[in-house]
C-alpha cells in the first residue's frame, strides 16, 4: 500500500510529501567472506553476504529492520573490499544501490579475490525491501555516490580504473557511459549542485576531477590532486566548498599517523589547502547534514595482525569541526570498535553511527557542541559491517 501511494503521490504531483514518508533507514552491507583475525587476513568462500537494513527514526537507538540475505535463492554479494561507501540510499528514500565489488575463487585451499562488475538495485518503499535487479558497471565497482537531483549516480570502478554514470528513473537504473579516469578508481563525490565530481584514485595518492552534464561526464588529468595514499574516504560540505579525503596510508595498519585532506572544491581549479594528521588508517568519512562536522572512522592497527608492531585491539571515532572560513580541524574523540569501517550521521546530525566489522555492531555517538560522547548503545547485526550510508545529500 507504500508503494501505491507513493506511485500515486507522483501522478498528482506530490513526491516530495511522499519522499517524506519514506522510512529513516541506513543501508548495512553485510561481508561474509573476509575475516580479520589474530593470525590476519583471511577470505572464504562467496555466498555469505548480506544487506542490513536499520531504522533510524530514533537516533538514539537505531533498530535492526529488515536483512535481504537472499533472492531467488542467490546472496546479495558485496564486500568490504568495496569500500565502505559501495552503497547508498536515493534522496527520496526510494531506492537502494549496493555495488558487488569481488567475488572469491579458490585456488588450492585459499580464497582470493577476484573483481565482480555488478550493482544491486533494492526498492526500499515495497513492503518488505527487494531487490528490483542486478546491473552490469565497471570492474571492481567501489564507492558511489548519487546525486541530490536523484537521477544520476556514479560509481567508481576500481580494476577498471573508470566512473560508469547512471541514471535514475523511478526504479529503473541504466548505465549510460563510462569514462577513463586512468587509475584505481576507489571511490567518487559529487558536488552539490551536480557539475562536478571528485573521483578517489587510491593507489595513485590524487583525487581527480570530473565535469559533469546530465549523465555526460569527461576528465581532465591537469586538475588532479596530490593528496595522501590509499584513499577510500571522499565528501564534499553541502554547500559545496570543500571537499575531504580520508588516506589510510599502507595497508594493514603500520601504527603511522596518517592524513585528511582538505579541498577547495569551487574553485575554477580546485586546490589541496590542507593535511590534517588523523592517526592510523582513517578507513573513511561523512559530513554532517549541516556542513558543521565530519566524522572519521579511524582503524588505527585493529585490521593488522596481532603479532605486528603497529596492532591495537580497538579503533576510534575522530571529529572534525568545520569553520565558516573553511579551517577544518579535530575536537572530539571517542573509542570505537575492532576495524571501524562504515559511518554515517544520523538525519538530524545529532548522532554518528560507526560500524565495527570485527564486532559485528554499530556504535551510536551523540555530538554536544564540538564534542563527541559514545552513549553505550550498540546495535548487534547479524554479520559484519563492511560498509554504511544513509540518504544522499542527507
Amino acid at each position: 500500500m507504500r508503494l501505491f501511494g507513493c506511485l500515486l503521490a507522483g501522478l498528482l504531483g506530490l513526491a516530495p510529501a511522499c519522499a517524506a514518508e519514506a522510512p529513516a533507514y541506513l543501508l548495512v552491507g553485510l561481508d561474509g567472506k573476509t575475516f580479520f583475525l589474530p593470525e590476519g587476513g583471511r577470505n572464504g568462500p562467496n555466498g555469505r553476504d548480506a544487506l542490513a537494513i536499520v531504522d533510524v527514526s530514533d537516533e538514539a537507538r537505531p533498530r535492526l529492520a529488515h536483512v535481504l540475505p537472499l533472492d531467488n535463492g542467490l546472496p546479495l554479494d558485496n564486500s568490504v573490499y568495496g569500500p565502505p561507501t559501495n552503497l547508498q540510499i536515493t534522496p527520496d528514500g526510494r531506492l537502494g544501490l549496493v555495488a558487488s565489488s569481488v567475488l572469491m575463487r579458490q585456488e588450492g585451499e585459499a580464497w582470493y579475490a577476484q573483481a565482480d562488475d555488478r550493482l544491486h538495485v533494492i526498492d526500499l518503499l515495497a513492503d518488505p525491501p527487494r531487490l528490483v535487479e542486478t546491473i552490469r558497471v565497471g570492474r571492481q565497482p567501489s564507492g558511489l555516490a548519487i546525486a541530490r537531483t536523484g537521477n544520476v549516480a556514479l560509481v567508481a570502478n576500481r580494476e577498471g580504473r573508470s566512473v560508469t554514470i547512471l541514471s535514475i528513473t523511478g526504479t529503473s537504473v541504466r548505465a549510460v557511459s563510462t569514462v577513463d579516469v586512468g587509475d584505481e578508481a576507489a571511490a567518487v563525490a559529487i558536488a552539490p549542485d551536480g557539475r562536478r565530481a571528485f573521483v578517489a584514485k587510491n593507489k595513485a595518492a590524487k583525487v581527480g576531477v570530473l565535469a559533469l552534464d546530465g549523465t555526460q561526464a569527461s576528465y581532465d588529468p591537469t586538475l588532479d590532486l596530490p593528496v595522501g595514499p590509499g584513499i577510500y574516504g571522499l565528501e564534499v560540505t553541502p554547500d559545496g566548498r570543500l571537499a575531504l579525503t580520508a588516506n589510510t596510508g599502507p595497508e594493514p595498519s603500520d601504527g603511522h599517523a596518517d592524513s585528511v585532506s582538505v579541498i577547495r572544491a569551487d574553485a575554477p581549479r580546485p586546490v589541496v589547502i590542507d593535511h590534517l594528521g588523523i592517526g592510523d588508517t582513517p578507513e573513511t568519512l561523512a559530513i554532517s547534514p549541516d556542513g558543521r562536522h565530519a566524522a572519521v572512522a579511524v582503524v588505527r592497527g585493529s585490521s593488522a595482525p596481532a603479532s605486528g608492531p603497529g596492532y591495537t585491539p580497538t579503533g576510534t571515532m575522530t571529529l572534525l569541526t568545520i569553520d565558516p572560513s573553511g579551517l577544518v580541524r579535530p575536537t572530539g574523540q571517542s573509542e570505537a570498535g575492532a576495524v571501524t569501517q562504515g559511518i554515517a550521521f544520523s538525519p538530524s546530525g545529532a548522532h554518528v553511527y560507526i560500524g565495527n566489522y570485527v564486532d559485528r555492531t554499530i556504535g551510536v555517538y551523540r555530538i554536544e557542541g564540538d564534542a563527541v560522547h559514545d552513549t553505550g548503545f550498540r546495535l548487534s547485526l547479524p554479520g559484519q559491517p563492511a560498509s554504511m550510508r544513509g540518504r544522499a545529500g542527507q
